[in-house]
């Protein structure tokens, strides 16, 4: 659990909405506890009345108030951000960042300090409560720093800690990675609809089935090949769909994916 810990964040986008929401569920943390920024009065109203929590237009006041700081805001604003609240980042304080590319390194250097750091890289269907998380420590930063938060985002969904330099592979996967699931269930669902289903069906079919397969791999610990395997039978429908995508070399489009996900990360930062 969060304890009496104050965590503040700059930025109450659809990210920082997320986590907000799971840790009050799960009771990590409650909603006075809670603090956050936003760029308007009327933006910091609105997420305020969303999330019942104090939302403010001062960074600095996050800062000032909270043990905790969750910097949720794009790569390109992490720079000004940091100019604007370092002065107010003591000692003792752990800053979080979720933003994709900005390595830690980079942002102990803009603060110019000894302040613990930790990096993270959460995904959307933390919306949910299904999120995929990953963290890595910065210099500064404790062993509890990083149980700290790796606890919080747990209220979302799963969470990893990775050596920092994976953390651009990691964007690959997961944290871009549910946009490459819509577009496999978009063509499935299509598929489904060009033999004639409606589709809605088409669509709660192909989503389902993903979220199945997903578990078996998470719950009965099986390579993936090996509960493909299980699927397949010699001569039957499931072998000849197979081979469509291996002949259409959807493997290898998923690698290259991946890895040009992960390198446009790396530029970010």
């Amino acid at each position: 659990m969060g304890g009496q810990k104050k965590i503040g964040f700059i930025g109450a986008g659809t990210m920082a909405k997320a986590i907000i929401k799971g840790v009050i569920a799960s009771g990590f943390a409650t909603a006075e506890n809670i603090i956050a920024s936003e760029i308007s009065e009327e933006t910091a109203t609105k997420a305020s009345e969303v999330l019942g929590i104090k939302v403010i237009t001062s960074n600095t006041e996050v800062v000032r108030q909270s043990d905790v700081i969750i910097l949720c805001v794009k790569p390109y604003v992490v720079a000004p951000v940091l100019k604007e609240i370092s002065n107010d980042l003591q000692k003792g304080k752990l800053l979080v960042s979720i933003a994709a590319g900005v390595a830690t390194e980079t942002i102990e250097n803009a603060i110019g300090k000894e302040i613990s750091v930790v990096r993270g890289m959460p995904n959307t269907p933390a919306l949910v409560g299904e999120g995929m998380s990953s963290v890595c420590k910065g210099k500064y930063a404790s062993d509890e720093d990083i149980a700290f938060v790796m606890n919080l985002l747990k209220a979302v969904g799963r969470c990893v800690e990775v050596e920092e330099k994976f953390m651009n592979a990691v964007t690959g996967i997961s944290g871009s990675g549910p946009a490459f699931m819509y577009l496999i269930i978009e063509a499935m669902a299509d598929g489904g609809v060009k033999l004639g289903l409606k589709k809605d069906i088409a669509v709660q079919l192909a989503a389902q089935t993903m979220i199945g397969a997903a578990k078996m791999v998470l719950e009965t610990g099986k390579h993936p090949a090996m509960l493909k395997d299980e699927v397949t039978t010699p001569g039957g429908c499931t072998i000849a769909g197979l081979e469509v995508m291996e002949e259409e070399n959807v493997r290898s489009a998923m690698i290259k994916t991946v890895k040009e996900t992960a390198k446009v990360a790396a530029g970010l930062g």
